[in-house]
């Protein structure tokens, strides 16, 4: 096995390639963790296979929820299964999930960044929804949750936090870095993005949209029917849905919070000092100039 470069961050974190990990995941150990990475290149995708993309703190298990509701009677079989059993992460593949043996069409989520993804999604015999999210609601919301979660590094301070995540310091690597590899390399893939403000804003129209997306007609009855499951409230009190049963005893410190927290627009108005939003705009204003990319900051802007 050829050696592989990386840096470690801290504790918990691992760098590769631009992306970060959370070690916690890499049980077999390092070394093995990445040749799996590098082999994902070459994973072969199946004809309807569906691939949820996201920045970590970006509405992933909400997304992961609505898109398994929508395939429940595909794979009658996982019914009682967890949403993270249902939806496995690409990155975190465990033999387990029996990937192989699943009935069409298979349901993937990933951080993955664009240039570490398989290279056959091209073909577009698979779908991606991409989920975006407002930059500065994920800086808060990352902060909350390293507090909560024993396996990641926790930053001291907003101040700390915001430096980790221009610089990329965080699960998931550079926020800039995913979103433009994604954006400029869209025409690549068959994609559809959504983003999270219009799930807060309009749930049933992001259904309606990913339904379609998806090839699923559906009436406005069962529109109906998985509107009352795939609210934010209802899913975070759903610990099949919610992760909550997947990261007890050493790994979550309920003490201090819950793995979904408010879930909110805007939240980031609460915690960030006007000296903290402009340092964030500066660079966001550079970074993501030439990138049409539209953001929604609070709900009020929408």
């Amino acid at each position: 096995m050829a050696q592989k470069d990386y840096t470690l961050l801290g504790e918990s974190l691992l760098l590769y390639k631009g992306a970060v990990f959370a070690l916690q995941h890499f049980e077999n150990g390092i070394p093995e963790a990445l040749e799996y990475l590098d082999s994902l290149k070459s994973f072969h995708i199946r004809d309807g296979d569906i691939f949820i993309m996201t920045f970590p703190k970006s509405g992933t298990i909400w997304m992961q929820y609505i898109v398994s509701i929508l395939h429940e009677n595909d794979h009658p079989d996982l019914l009682e299964k967890p949403t993270y059993f249902r939806v496995p992460w690409l990155e975190y593949l465990r033999p387990a999930h029996k990937i192989d043996t699943r009935e069409s069409p298979r349901l993937f989520c990933s951080h993955l960044p664009q240039h570490m993804v398989p290279l056959d999604l091209q073909s577009n015999r698979a779908k991606i929804i991409y989920v975006t999210r407002n930059p500065k609601d994920i800086l808060v919301s990352y902060f909350h949750f390293s507090q909560v979660l024993n396996t990641l590094e926790t930053a001291d301070n907003l101040d700390e936090m915001l430096e980790n995540f221009l610089s990329g310091k965080i699960l998931g690597g550079n926020w800039f870095d995913h979103i433009e590899g994604w954006f400029n390399n869209k025409d690549k893939y068959d994609i559809l993005f959504v983003s999270y403000e219009e799930m807060k804003m309009d749930l049933r129209s992001v259904v309606m949209k990913i339904s379609k997306f998806v090839g699923k007609i559906l009436s406005d009855v069962d529109i109906d029917k998985v509107m009352d499951r795939v609210t934010f409230k209802n899913m975070k009190n759903d610990v099949k849905a919610n992760y909550h049963n997947s990261v007890q005893g050493n790994v979550l410190d309920s003490s201090k919070g819950s793995f979904m927290r408010k879930g909110t627009v805007g939240d980031w108005k609460n915690f960030l000092t006007v000296a903290q939003s402009e340092r964030f705009d500066q660079v966001y204003k550079e970074r993501m100039k030439n990138l049409p990319v539209k953001v929604i900051w609070d709900q009020g802007a929408a």
